[in-house]
């Protein structure tokens, strides 16, 4: 299946929501009440006040009739999103250091330690070698969960003991990479939740430990052309979002950021949301970019995202 076709299918329950709203308003001129009808439709698919308002503004400030609101909604969207498809994630992290560190974040529920695993096998089929660090150390439920995961692609998983400190295990992890020569490590930590400071802290401390063992120049934006062999680690705080919570998922970004810097973020179970706006509302409102998004169970369900053929599939088009 193409990647439209997984995207579109994905987004099927978020452009049926929007296309409702456009179907009541074609043919009508778009005075309030259909100004009205389609603002409420775009706010309830999150994609964010801010883009909402843009692209109201845009509308009224060209005249455009009902008719035109689609065009004007697909650029708009568009150009919230900063851009269309970037070399495949694989592609990328060859470019980067070696090895390059990805710590992944979020809260419980969302796909995190499954979103790492896909990740795992995909860098894998590329030819790369890729390390598993069970870093939540919480629940044994989890690290049970990376080393079953391990077991099925392949891939070495470094745990400790449920409850043993999670910057223990990531000091582990980071030393058999580099005595392996590993070329990337994805460490899955706990579901913390972002309301709760000592966990927050604690992320804190394993990002530092990584930029102890492996120092070097600040990471810059997600495997910039200009990344080296000197860069420290961690490379990439991906913060993984369940698509189906909406606005709350921004809420949750905003929070991650601001206590570990967050680079980059995968937003999982877009195939089961009408809320599969926040996408926009993410990145136009936080500027952090979305690298990954997952549109399915299956491991090749969890996609680069495509800003194009994201928009594309959100209105039906391609």
């Amino acid at each position: 299946m193409s990647l439209f076709a997984r995207l579109s299918d994905g987004l099927s329950k978020t452009r049926a929501a929007l296309s409702r709203s456009l179907d009541r308003i074609a043919g009508r001129a778009l005075d309030p009440a259909a100004q009205e009808e389609l603002e409420a439709a775009l706010l309830a698919s999150d994609i964010g006040v801010r883009t909402v308002s843009k692209l109201m503004d845009r509308l009224r400030e060209q005249g455009r009739g009902a008719e035109d609101a689609r065009a004007v909604m697909h650029a708009t969207i568009l150009g919230a999103l900063h851009g269309g498809q970037r070399d495949p994630i694989e592609q990328q992290i060859k470019k980067g250091p070696r090895p390059f560190v990805i710590l992944a974040v979020g809260v419980n529920g969302v796909g995190k330690t499954t979103t790492v695993a896909k990740l795992a096998q995909r860098l894998k089929q590329a030819g790369l070698t890729p390390l598993l660090v069970a870093a939540d150390t919480f629940r044994a439920a989890a690290i049970e969960q990376l080393e079953l995961w391990g077991g099925r692609i392949g891939v070495e998983v470094i745990r400790h003991k449920q409850g043993a400190d999670p910057s223990a295990v990531v000091f582990d992890g980071l030393a058999a990479a580099k005595a392996r020569g590993v070329d990337v490590v994805l460490i899955d930590t706990a579901g913390r939740l972002h309301t709760k400071s000592n966990l927050m802290e604690e992320l804190k401390k394993v990002k530092r430990v990584l930029a102890r063992e492996l120092p070097g120049a600040p990471p810059g934006p997600w495997l910039r052309p200009e990344a080296s062999a000197d860069a420290g680690a961690p490379h990439e705080v991906l913060l993984v979002l369940d698509g189906t919570v909406g606005q709350n998922a921004l809420s949750q970004a905003r929070q991650f950021h601001e206590a570990v810097g967050v680079t980059g973020i995968a937003l999982t179970k877009l195939d089961g949301t009408a809320r599969g706006g926040v996408v926009v509302a993410i990145a136009e409102e936080l500027k952090i970019p979305v690298r990954l998004i997952g549109v399915g169970e299956a491991a090749d369900d969890l996609q680069d995202f495509d800003a194009r053929a994201f928009v594309d599939a959100l209105f039906g088009k391609g």
